[in-house]
């Protein structure tokens, strides 16, 4: 049997001591399955006094990441910090430039940096594994790099925070608000203490660039996303979505055009009969088209430390399985020099449904006004819902409509002359209808 496989992991917390904890507590059935075994011999970590629930009594210790990364006898750098820059950059880049394998669920550092660290990786003859950077536990990364070879991917798009789906899960089930759903989040550790990050789409947006990279071979380009996030939903538009047959996800969206790649992470409105609007809670989805195999979805738990040891777990396991001299395959699914650079596609020549809710001033010729408009842009109506904004007013209604297929630009050029036109009491919503698996 081959030699250990010595680990260093490079972060303890929740993450990183699951991992240690399950490659300890799996040790023999590891060895079975790798045919070598699996060893943690250094770790880095800021308090070495605290019980993480598994014993590192015989394991170096390192203060500073970067010495692990680039001192310690080790054939695997785990790193479970986070963050884009400082030591976790630092750290990978010098396990790598050592012809160290590496293993990362930082979606942060990747999205910066993935493809120079990719580079180092495919220069030095190492892996750079990262499954658990995007979705958690579901085993999307080596799906797009490894089981769709000979596909060619049309769009990439799903539920990849699992936070924001627990609150609009919640919004509707419960018929709560979303800053009680947010303030309940964060009592029960979905959401932190400054969710912004996660509400406004950011860290949608970083998984949703890795994503785009593995689908259609471009370099990563994390500032081309088009951003909206879930902060401006409001129960009228949770009824709304509802009472027509949808229901809302915040999605990221990734799909070849004409003009090129369009990544973009907004509030959609879903069919309630597709499978997609049927994953809730804190549960990630990742929807895959291709030419050959068609549409696949993927489902599971996005996020929380057994998930993400995961996945982390399976990337060492299958360094493990590797022996000297085996060509590894390209970080990114084609060798890093070789991606493209990234085409941006104009997000307002999308091409969709749309679903437009707008609280006017009850009166003469607001709706003729309304539906002038709409015309003047040619946006063609599926269905038309006028109601009462509020039961305790009577000077206001609301006006929910749902276009066919049209573009972005024509919506938003219909809805800014409804603004001008001093029709609206409050900002008008407009959300994306997505066709979803």
């Amino acid at each position: 049997m081959s030699e250990a496989l010595r680990v260093g992991i490079a972060g303890l917390g929740t993450v990183g001591a699951s991992v240690a904890r399950v490659l300890a507590e799996k040790a023999a059935e590891l060895t079975r399955q790798c045919g070598r075994s699996i060893a943690v011999t250094a770790v880095s970590a800021r308090d070495r006094n605290r019980d993480r629930g598994v014993d590192l009594s015989g394991v170096e210790w390192f203060d500073d990441p970067v010495a692990l990364a680039r001192e310690a006898e080790i054939d695997v750098f785990v790193e479970l910090m986070g963050g884009e820059d400082g030591p976790a950059k630092a750290s990978v880049q010098a396990a790598l430039e050592r012809s160290c394998h590496v293993v990362t669920a930082n979606k942060a550092l990747l999205s910066r940096h993935g493809v120079s660290l990719a580079l180092v990786a495919e220069k030095n003859g190492v892996l750079l594994n990262y499954e658990a950077a995007v979705a958690g536990g579901i085993p999307v990364i080596k799906t797009l790099r490894e089981a769709l070879a000979g596909n060619s991917v049309s769009r990439v798009f799903g539920i990849l925070n699992g936070t924001c789906n627990y609150i609009l899960t919640r919004m509707e089930a419960e018929g709560i608000s979303f800053e009680e759903c947010l303030a309940d989040a964060q009592r029960l550790g979905y959401a932190e203490a400054d969710p912004t990050f996660d509400i406004e789409g950011n860290d949608t947006a970083h998984k949703l660039s890795i994503l785009t990279s593995l689908a259609f071979g471009t370099k990563i380009s994390p500032d081309d996303i088009y951003l909206e996030g879930i902060s401006n939903i409001s129960q009228a538009d949770i009824r709304a979505a509802a009472e027509l047959g949808f229901r809302i996800k915040l999605l990221g969206v990734a799909q070849r055009t004409e003009s090129g790649i369009e990544q973009r992470v907004h509030p959609t409105m879903v069919p309630t009969s597709s499978v997609i609007a049927q994953v809730h809670g804190v549960t990630n989805a990742v929807a895959i088209e291709s030419d050959i195999l068609g549409e696949l979805l993927l489902s599971g738990p996005g996020a929380g430390g057994n998930a993400t040891a995961s996945a982390v777990i399976g990337d060492i396991a299958d360094i493990a399985k590797s022996r000297p001299g085996f060509q590894h395959g390209p970080v990114f699914g084609r060798p890093a020099k070789e991606l493209s650079a990234y085409k941006k596609a104009a997000i307002r020549k999308h091409e969709g449904g749309y679903f437009i809710r707008l609280t006017v001033h009850d009166r003469t010729g607001v709706f003729a006004a309304i539906a002038k408009r709409m015309a003047e842009n040619e946006i063609s109506l599926e269905s038309i819902v006028q109601r009462a904004a509020d039961p305790q007013t009577t000077d206001q209604k609301t006006v929910v409509l749902v276009t066919h297929e049209t573009s972005e630009a024509a919506v938003r050029k219909a809805v800014d002359k409804i603004t001008s036109d001093g029709h609206l009491v409050d900002k008008a919503q407009v959300i994306r209808i997505e066709r979803a698996a």
